[in-house]
């Protein structure tokens, strides 16, 4: 029997299983094709969402969803993958692929060589953001140091200052450099609103009990000092190629096959979008790039013709807290909505990226929509599924 195993239990790992029983569904539905699902964990984190206040809402149960489209889940780590031996050793177990997908993620890059870097907070995992929030968990009017003005960071600070004072600090001269311009005049407003306070064109240079020290030499108070800077792919890419983006992605073809045998979804793909930009490391692309890959995957098994990955159109949702949000179209970032608006559009999206669970015919047809058109505005049309 044919196998393909899929790496990885983020959106892009569970999307690709669900892709590769899609063609296999088109191929027969009794084709003889097995597929496996490597991950450790037992759920799927929805790691947008672990800036909320109770991050252990933000997950499903990967037997919902990997249970009714007949894929197995093995709960183990992969520490090796032998491209040529089409072997990968996962728990100490070798077992073999016909066809392999890479979907094991990014990680949060943290600064070793940081004193005190171990009294650190993050919102990368669930474990990070449950080592937060109990931290945190009763008390009042708490002092916090943000390192990073970027998604997670702009994330993490507006969510943090319904507790108390929050301190943003970036290397950057401004805020939100990333996202660049479009949005800045919005999301400063936000953090004016909030009293989020800003020291830019800086970093911390040490973490103490209560306290950050900053690259201008201010001592800082703080309750939890959360690092939100640099993401890197997982390290197996570097099993699979020799050259890597400078986020450590492989680089894959129009339907996301790196070798003969083997397909890269996720933030670990530096996939095309179009002929000027390459797919971002979030959900938005994770998700489609799954469904290709884990289809493509199987179907070049089953001889059903191999899909290209075309994904929607490029947007951009931001939560801040209390300030409402803000929801961005384009490359360059046009501001759409922000205010209540755009919290509204974050919140609907935060619960679009919920899989269907439960119902065979429900998560394969969301593993066939690939290409999703996000209206989102005006205020009256519909959310479409995931």
């Amino acid at each position: 029997m044919a196998h393909v195993v899929i790496i990885g239990g983020g959106f892009a790992g569970v999307w690709s299983a669900a892709g590769a029983a899609l063609a296999r569904e088109r191929a027969g539905g009794d084709a003889n094709l097995r597929i496996t699902l490597i991950a450790p964990d037992e759920h799927l984190v929805l790691r947008p969402r672990l800036y909320e206040p109770e991050p252990d809402l933000a997950k499903v149960e990967l037997r919902r969803i990997l249970g009714p489209i007949g894929a197995g889940h093995l709960r183990a780590s992969v520490s090796t993958i032998d491209t040529d031996r089409r072997v990968v050793v996962a728990g100490g177990e070798e077992i073999g692929y016909d066809r392999l997908v890479l979907a094991s993620g990014s990680r949060l890059v943290r600064p070793h060589d940081l004193p005190g870097a171990e009294r650190l907070f993050d919102i990368d995992t669930l474990d990070g953001a449950r080592r937060l929030t109990d931290h945190l968990r009763g008390r009042e009017d708490c002092t916090a140091v943000v390192v990073g003005a970027g998604f997670t960071g702009l994330e993490a600070a507006t969510a943090l200052a319904a507790r108390g004072r929050v301190l943003l600090v970036d290397r950057s001269p401004v805020v939100a450099d990333q996202l660049g311009p479009g949005p800045r005049t919005e999301i400063e407003a936000a953090l004016d609103e909030l009293g989020v306070e800003r020291r830019l064109g800086t970093t911390v240079t040490e973490v103490g009990d209560g306290y950050a020290v900053l690259s201008d030499g201010t001592k800082a108070e703080a309750d939890a000092v959360v690092w939100s800077v640099g993401m890197r792919a997982s390290e197996l890419t570097r099993q699979i190629c020799d050259e890597l983006d400078h986020l450590g992605r492989i680089p894959v073809d129009r339907r996301l096959r790196a070798l003969p045998e083997v397909f890269v979804a996720g933030d670990t793909a530096a996939a095309a979008f179009d002929a000027e930009h390459t797919v971002m490391q979030a959900c938005q692309h994770a998700t489609p790039l799954g469904k290709v890959a884990g289809y493509n995957a199987a179907a070049d098994l089953l001889h059903v013709p191999l899909r290209d990955f075309t994904p929607g159109p490029y947007v951009t949702c931001l939560d801040l807290g209390g300030a409402g949000g803000i929801f961005t179209r384009g490359w360059d970032r046009r501001v759409m909505a922000s205010g209540a608006d755009g919290k509204e559009i974050k919140t609907r999206i935060n619960q679009a990226i919920h899989p269907p669970v439960d119902d065979a015919e429900k998560i394969l047809a969301a593993a066939d929509r690939v290409h999703i058109e996000l209206p989102f505005f005006p205020r009256d049309e519909e959310t479409p599924a995931p």
